[in-house]
């Protein structure tokens, strides 16, 4: 996944360590192979959900009016904001 390595010391439950290293070889891995599959899927499963947006509210007719509908932007936003002091 990452191209560095950074070595560093963890201390464990030594009961957690040989259940690990068993887990190790029976899956034919490493214990780092499991420790870092452990703690990438502890980082995905702690991330914040995405927050789903309202619904869009729609108004029925028939969209922009003629004198709207080739307008630029410029033209339209000036017409919403008139007299709104911008």
């Amino acid at each position: 996944m990452g191209g560095c390595v950074v070595k560093t010391t963890v201390e464990i439950a030594d009961d957690l360590f040989l259940r690990v290293q068993k887990m190790a070889r029976e899956e034919n891995t490493t214990f780092r192979a499991l420790t870092e599959e452990s703690l990438r899927n502890m980082l995905e499963s702690k991330k914040p959900a995405r927050k789903k947006l309202p619904p869009l509210v729609t108004f029925k007719g028939g969209g922009l009016t003629e004198e709207f509908k080739d307008a630029s932007w410029e033209k339209i936003r000036n017409e919403l904001y008139r007299g709104r002091g911008a």
